[in-house]
């Protein structure tokens, strides 16, 4: 078990070495493992996982990159090998179910992986949470963010990759009652600069960053609360928040540390 000061969260390779199988593996993500910020995020859905009592399990050090900036940057090569070596370790522990936080892995695990022999249900956590909210499994509580208004950015691999749109808006729905939307949302919504690798290499001539253009949309709302869905899109955002000098003003929550922070975890 890798111990967090306040959840366990149960690995793969433990479960399997006691007979034991699993109903879902969560695909933590690079972010999820690596990044300080988007940390909090794991920690937050693994909370919810441990709260609805659900028989899952991560892979730990065993998971690797899925290879979804490898390919976007052109290296097939890298991206077939990464996925190979993931579909190995995945069939090995007859893996059916997987849920992910991140867009980019649900995109490649979902879209992509099969041509390489990987088939699995592959379930958006904004999905498996709107769906357990509509089950009166989680019983949210919307004190803690009462006289507080909210807009929500899709996420392009959500959005306009997956035609995910509802899901994440119910949950807000069901926290903060309504969601204050941009001018450009769902098969409208603006790119928060980072995919197709663009987060990994140097910016281009133009006038302004597409996360600044992007974080000007949500200030037009006036709101307190920016939700996001997406480890890049934290990261441009949140970054785009930085640069206008408005931390003190709006507060970029991922959609697990919402429902988190309203069923008190």
């Amino acid at each position: 078990m890798t111990t967090d000061t306040k959840i366990d969260i149960p690995v793969m390779a433990d479960l399997a070495a006691e007979g034991k199988q699993v109903d879902y593996l969560y695909w933590v993500g690079c972010a999820g493992a690596y990044d300080l910020r988007y940390q909090k995020v794991a920690r937050s859905f693994a909370k919810i996982l441990n709260h609805l009592k659900v028989n899952y399990a991560v892979l730990g050090t065993e998971e690797s990159c899925t290879g979804d900036a490898a390919k976007r940057a052109g290296n097939e090569m890298l991206f077939q090998m990464q996925a190979m070596q993931n579909i190995e370790i995945l069939n090995a522990y007859g893996i059916k179910k997987i849920i992910c936080t991140c867009p980019h892995c649900y995109n490649t695990l979902k879209n992509e992986y099969p041509d390489l022999g990987g088939h699995y249900e592959l379930i958006n956590y904004t999905e498996f949470l709107d769906e357990q909210i509509k089950l009166g499994n989680l019983k949210l509580d919307s004190n803690p963010f009462l006289n507080e208004s909210i807009t929500y950015h899709d996420p392009c691999y959500l959005g306009r990759g997956n035609k995910i749109y509802d899901a994440p808006r119910n949950i807000v729905k069901a926290v903060y009652g309504e969601v204050k939307e941009m001018k450009r949302c769902k098969s409208s919504a603006l790119c928060c600069g980072a995919g197709g690798a663009q987060m990994f290499k140097d910016a281009e001539k133009g006038d302004k960053e597409v996360n600044i253009e992007r974080i000007e949309d949500v200030l037009e709302q006036k709101v307190d609360k920016l939700a996001t869905a997406c480890p890049f899109c934290m990261t441009m955002l949140t970054d785009g928040i930085k640069f206008k000098n408005k931390e003190d003003e709006v507060e970029n929550l991922d959609l697990a540390e919402i429902v988190a922070q309203a069923l008190g975890l």
